[in-house]
């Protein structure tokens, strides 16, 4: 592994490259990118980079924001075959389908999306900010939400709106019971809850805390409990371990892992900047398009970061 992260390192330093890692990748990964965070904040500091390529950590649709919000850039995805099943759910002729059944409405998709999915959207938002998004919008509009019917519910009951939902999912999610909560609850019962916005109903409502990732590492880094359960996908357990190692970090379930996410190693890394293979391109017309979409996930997210 050392010699894998010597000649990384070097070929990054010649290629101007920066390594952009999602807070669900495996820890050796984490501890090697330059910079790491959930999808609004990797999608920020893709907009703002001055490397001349960019090496993506996560999954496709990260590194099509990337390749969208950087035209300018070379994108790569060291696996091309790390997806997105709930991107996948819904595709732009479905999104057409819909936005032609409910003509009035205003189009929100989460990141999670296709860049096609982008671009038949008016707004695009991540689980950080939808709820600040969905109150900015227009009282007499009605609103359609993709693909993500959790974080889609749970923002519609944050907010009061109705949402027209569509009916996708994490599947690494949605794996996160009820019984799971109350199991752990019962072995740590002086622990904080907290839990993504993609788990389902039932436990979010057990939870004390529903949070992005990046929200829940600034709640244990400046949190006081000794214990946390955590109810979003492993990997963000190593993040949590660096910002607070003196707290203690529970599963909420050992079942909540992204097998796309994991697809990335190191080998494959140094291959993809070797070969600078793995390229990730958006068409020109679309990637315009869902850009306008991206606009206000990557601006109104600055302007709201305090809250």
């Amino acid at each position: 592994m050392k010699d894998l992260i010597e000649k990384i390192q070097r070929l990054r330093s010649e290629r101007n490259a920066v390594i952009l890692a999602h807070n669900y990748q495996p820890a050796e990964i984490q501890d090697l990118a330059d910079f790491t965070g959930d999808s609004l904040g990797l999608s920020i500091q893709a907009s703002k980079t001055d490397a001349d390529l960019i090496l993506f950590c996560g999954v496709r649709f990260m590194a099509e924001t990337a390749a969208i919000l950087c035209p300018d850039k070379v994108v790569l995805l060291p696996d091309l075959d790390a997806g997105c099943p709930m991107a996948d759910m819904i595709t732009a002729d479905q999104l057409q389908q819909l936005k032609a059944q409910h003509p009035e409405a205003i189009v929100v998709c989460y990141v999670n999306s296709t860049a096609d999915v982008k671009a038949e959207s008016d707004y695009c938002c991540t689980s950080a900010n939808a709820i600040d998004l969905v109150r900015s919008l227009p009282l007499d509009r009605p609103i359609i939400f993709v693909p993500d019917q959790n974080l889609g519910q749970h923002t519609a009951q944050q907010t009061g709106r109705q949402l027209i939902l569509w009916p996708g999912y994490c599947r690494s999610h949605v794996v996160i019971t009820e019984q799971d909560i109350k199991d752990a609850r019962a072995r740590y019962p002086d622990a904080v809850v907290m839990v993504h916005p993609e788990c389902t109903q039932p436990v979010r409502q057990l939870a004390d805390h529903v949070l992005s990732t990046g929200q829940m590492l600034r709640l244990v880094k400046d949190g006081a409990a000794k214990t946390y359960i955590v109810g979003t996908e492993t990997g963000i357990i190593h993040a949590l371990k660096k910002i607070n190692p003196s707290a203690h970090y529970i599963p909420a379930s050992q079942r909540a892992v992204c097998p796309n996410m994991k697809r990335i190693t190191l080998d494959k890394i140094l291959w993809a900047l070797e070969d600078m293979a793995c390229r990730i391109s958006v068409p020109v017309d679309i990637a315009v398009r869902a850009r306008r979409s991206l606009d206000w996930m990557i601006k109104g997210s600055q302007v709201t970061k305090g809250r």
